[in-house]
């Protein structure tokens, strides 16, 4: 498979299930993509995509005026941890970097499928918001996740159906703006990067449009499982490339 059809189809198949489920075309762009490229060339392939996707989710919601104030020291925990995780992301050798991608992959699937649901105990949402936010951050910068501790933490709050949706296309806008900074300040950006990350944008947005018909035609639960399962599967093979290839 040449490397324009890899990310155009990458890039559909992630658009689809964020389309389903509501999340998951960053991460599924950097599984697919880090089976044949360095993570840091998958992160800067994926910036526009999710980017433009993340955008649409977080304002697409009734709490725009509420969610940056109340998570905002969450998003500044982001911001400084992946600065400081993203030198493991842009180093020359890679295998650290994959098998860090293939591990975070992983620790996703087990939670998806586990169905875990942390709640976040009366005022400890002032601690654990910078806390996870950092942590966050750590992740995005060295492997291009994004969703790990977030989205367990996000949906501990008790947030509406449409709140914590867009919670999370406010913490995914976050992330991808710090992982562009963080690629950006380690020299790991390139401008060719960012024109093919723009091309990959349409079957992003196509992708996305056929998923939020087939929502109505399928059975969520079942979706996301087979989605995990598939993650697990993923997962394993690129931590096997970083950490046990040659």
């Amino acid at each position: 498979m040449t490397e324009a059809l890899l990310i155009t189809v990458t890039f559909f198949l992630a658009g689809i299930v964020k389309g389903v489920i509501g999340l998951g075309l960053p991460t599924i762009a950097m599984g697919l993509l880090g089976l044949a490229m360095a993570p840091a060339e998958a992160a800067a392939l994926l910036l526009l995509p999710s980017l433009v996707t993340n955008l649409w989710q977080l304002l697409a919601g009734p709490a725009l005026g509420t969610l940056p104030r109340r998570l905002g020291p969450m998003m500044a925990g982001i911001a400084i941890g992946s600065g400081v995780g993203s030198g493991a992301i842009a180093a020359a050798d890679t295998r650290l970097a994959t098998g860090a991608l293939g591990l975070a992959l992983l620790g996703y699937a087990v939670t998806g499928l586990a169905r875990f649901r942390p709640r976040i105990p009366p005022g400890g949402e002032a601690w654990a918001g910078p806390l996870v936010g950092v942590a966050t951050g750590l992740v995005t910068g060295a492997t291009g996740v994004l969703v790990l501790p977030a989205v367990p933490y996000l949906a501990a709050l008790g947030l509406e159906r449409d709140a914590l949706v867009q919670a999370l296309g406010l913490s995914f806008t976050t992330s991808t703006l710090a992982l562009a900074a963080g690629l950006a300040w380690q020299g790991a950006l390139p401008a060719q990067a960012l024109g093919v990350s723009l091309l990959a944008l349409a079957p992003a947005l196509a992708g996305m449009a056929l998923g939020g018909v087939l929502r109505s035609r399928v059975a969520p639960d079942r979706f996301r499982r087979c989605f995990f399962i598939g993650l697990l599967a993923l997962g394993a093979e690129i931590a096997w490339q970083g950490f046990g290839g040659d």
